[in-house]
């Protein structure tokens, strides 16, 4: 009985480890994608430098982010899973996609550009304006598909548990938009600063790099 104990608290154990590390590969994998010098990332910034309305910006963003990475993690991804060929498929074109974002964050980082959003005064944009923009800027954009429905939703198939990936990536994505709309003001002097974005292309390199191994390593090694 002792015996069987220890093994049920060491497969306990192990599930947890793998699970923990599954919800960071997402955590990393989502903050890979998001951040970047960016249409959405700029108006949620300008709108947390004007202080406004800037809890209906992060949450429109986040929200829907959240909603498409569930989609891909619960529906893409199992689809995609079941069929052995095209999972080997989307793997290749998914490391493929990856390891063209680390290249175009290595070309980012060496040529940085400062993103400054200036504070307008005036008259107040009504909330409605601002929810449309933030709709737009992302259910309009078509990266936002690949990167969170195809992109996202294959890799997530590749792990034991795909909704602990999804739940990282949409754990990453909160906290991106929470933190850039509600920091704005102290983060704008950074984010003027090309050294700034230097690093976090350089972070975005090798996170993508990393899961691009991953995926062509698991290929290749088999079921």
């Amino acid at each position: 009985m002792e015996a069987k104990k220890h093994s049920l608290d060491f497969i306990r154990g192990h599930s947890y480890g793998r699970g923990m590390l599954t919800l960071l590969a997402g955590l990393g994998f989502g903050l890979g994608l998001i951040v970047a010098i960016g249409a959405q990332n700029a108006y949620v910034l300008r709108q947390g430098i004007r202080r406004e309305h800037v809890g209906v910006v992060v949450a429109v963003c986040a929200v829907s982010d959240v909603v498409l990475i569930t989609v891909g993690a619960a529906g893409a991804g199992a689809v995609i899973a079941r069929h052995t060929t095209a999972l080997t498929v989307v793997t290749v074109l998914g490391a493929a996609v990856l390891l063209t974002y680390a290249v175009q964050a290595v070309r980012r980082a060496l040529r940085p550009a400062a993103l400054t959003v200036s504070p307008a005064g005036g008259e107040r944009t009504r909330v409605g304006s601002v929810v449309l923009a933030a709709l737009a800027l992302t259910w309009l954009n078509p990266h936002v598909y690949l990167d969170t429905v195809v992109l996202l939703g294959s890799i997530s198939a590749t792990y034991a548990t795909p909704w602990l990936f999804g739940l990282g990536a949409a754990i990453a994505s909160l906290a991106w938009f929470a933190g850039l709309g509600y920091g704005a003001r102290l983060l704008a002097p950074v984010f003027a600063r090309p050294g700034a974005w230097r690093v976090f292309d350089i972070a975005v390199a090798v996170v993508m790099t990393g899961i691009a191994v991953k995926l062509l390593l698991g290929l290749a090694s088999g079921p």
